[in-house]
């Protein structure tokens, strides 16, 4: 007995901890993967009797409560229905039953703990149940009612025809354990002494069910963490960008509104120009070669001067620093000359034919490497004669 019970034990202990890494239920309450069940069928002793001569109906009630998917425990009730009554021979009963059986068993759910476990309710499955409780024979007097230990095996067949109803066949077997014939006083597994069982039940669950979720990889909660501290570093940059154009923008309506307050002047302005020849620089971070917000107006003054000398073209060289491998080095280069390309094209509408863009790798020009982090854009204007200007200021 005390074997069979550890055994029990022990396969409880691994059901629940294989079923556990995949399974929660939310807020579980007391009815929670319970249920409760009706059976009905029919005894017969195992030995010293007529199989179906000696067979008398069986009805019983159910609860059970599943721990984990494949582990659960119960208790349940089966009363014989009397029929010694029926006939000649044998103790007779005074009651509607001539026998009862209260118990508490464990069940183990064999497909859910050998096979891979599905969210959602299966078609089939198979329990093996064990269990013990106490026993009694009614019978008349003189003689006594005769109480005892029983102890029960079986398994349940079990369908399930939607998420709350179990449709079973039930075949078992249980013992007296009390020895005939030392008046009842030690335990001993005696064919002699035991029933052959045949139920089929109904059960209903109540409450509600396991909820499937995956198992916990603390790999990928360290990777989306990384993520979202890069996120937010990300956030803090643009944040920054934001008040430093607002700041801009400010100051370049201060500029405009300075502008129109002041009263016209005209200036009278003789240039000579043989060679013009304007540079420009536009810094880059670490890695990128997205032009930020405080290096726009960089750019900006470079359209404002292919605008404003139409017959002037632009050279941009695009350098990296040494920080990294050598090819992404190569690579950022030629992506920060070609940004800013693009962004005098689609943002400043300078025709493609009046820019040039290359890349020349890693740069050297300074000493502070973060500078070297740059597109250069050389402004050139072909020579020109004397002129005499006249502007508004």
């Amino acid at each position: 007995m005390k074997k069979l019970l550890l055994t029990a034990a022990l396969v409880g202990g691994v059901a629940a901890t294989m079923s556990a890494q995949q399974l929660a239920v939310t807020k579980p309450g007391f009815f929670d993967n319970m249920s409760i069940g009706l059976n009905g069928g029919v005894t017969t002793p195992l030995n010293h009797g007529a199989f179906f001569g000696d067979m008398r109906g069986l009805v019983g009630l159910q609860i059970q409560k599943q721990i984990t998917p494949a582990f659960g425990v119960g208790v349940e009730g089966n009363w014989g229905i009397n029929t010694s009554s029926w006939y000649g021979y044998g103790p007779k009963s005074s009651t509607a039953f001539d026998s009862q059986y209260v118990g508490v068993y464990g069940a183990v759910n064999l497909f859910n703990l050998f096979a891979p476990y599905q969210a959602g309710q299966r078609v089939f499955d198979i329990e093996a149940v064990g269990g013990a409780g106490w026993g009694h024979y009614f019978k008349n007097e003189p003689t006594a009612d005769h109480n005892y230990f029983g102890t029960k095996v079986g398994l349940n067949f079990n369908f399930h025809p939607s998420e709350r109803v179990t449709i079973a066949l039930k075949p078992s077997v249980s013992w007296d354990m009390s020895d005939a014939g030392v008046e009842y006083s030690s335990a001993a597994y005696n064919a002699n002494k035991g029933q052959f069982n045949l139920q089929a039940g109904v059960s209903v669950a109540l409450g509600n069910g396991f909820n499937y979720v995956r198992p916990y990889d603390q790999a990928e909660v360290d990777a989306l963490n990384a993520q979202i501290n890069a996120m937010r570093g990300d956030l803090v940059l643009a944040g920054n960008a934001l008040a430093q154009a607002a700041a801009d923008n400010q100051a370049l309506a201060n500029e405009l509104q300075a502008c129109k307050d002041r009263k016209p002047e005209v200036v009278t302005k003789s240039t000579k120009t043989d060679q013009l020849s304007t540079v420009r620089y536009v810094n880059f971070d670490l890695g990128r070669y997205n032009i930020t917000a405080s290096q726009m107006p960089n750019v900006a003054a470079v359209a404002s001067y292919l605008k404003n000398h139409p017959k002037a073209t632009v050279v941009i060289k695009g350098y990296a620093s040494q920080d990294g491998p050598v090819d992404v080095n190569i690579r950022l280069a030629n992506q920060r000359a070609e940004s800013v390309k693009t962004t005098l094209i689609n943002k400043y509408g300078i025709p493609a034919s009046r820019i040039q863009a290359e890349g020349q790798g890693i740069g050297h020009m300074f000493e502070e490497e973060s500078w070297n982090r740059v597109a250069i854009c050389t402004l050139d204007e072909p020579a020109t004669s004397t002129t005499t200007t006249t502007v508004t200021k």
